[in-house]
């Protein structure tokens, strides 16, 4: 069992608070899904897009208003609840129009999509 705080947990591993990297043994360990607690302030940019996902992905926003860019189309979600969830397949990238909280599941958990370390100021999606 493991009991924690969203925030604060998630201030010690670039908002992930389980999947794969976790330690095995940590409850929060999972190769299943992996879920995050994102908070991006304002302006905040992935920098480069992901390509050749293999996961599902949903993102739900708790507070702000941030964009996610699909090829094709652009998502705003603007009011708490809204959400998009995306496939296999699907390229990504995502910008937080203003302070945001963010919710992500995605599954499975997959090692090999680490942001580059010049990303990492931007966070890992």
């Amino acid at each position: 069992m493991y009991v924690g705080n969203a925030g604060k947990d998630a201030a010690l591993d670039r908002g992930w608070l389980l999947g794969h990297f976790k330690d095995i043994g940590d409850p929060r360990h999972s190769e299943a899904v992996e879920i995050k607690w994102g908070v991006h302030p304002r302006a905040d940019a992935r920098s480069q897009w992901v390509r050749g996902e293999e996961r599902t992905a949903l993102l739900v926003l708790i507070s702000g208003r941030f964009r996610v860019e699909l090829p094709g189309r652009s998502v705003l979600l603007e009011e708490q609840g809204d959400y998009v969830v995306w496939g296999r397949g699907v390229d990504h990238s995502w910008f937080a129009e203003e302070e945001s909280v963010v919710l992500t599941v995605r599954w499975p958990s997959v090692p090999g999509y680490a942001a580059a370390e010049k990303d990492q100021a931007h966070r890992r999606t």
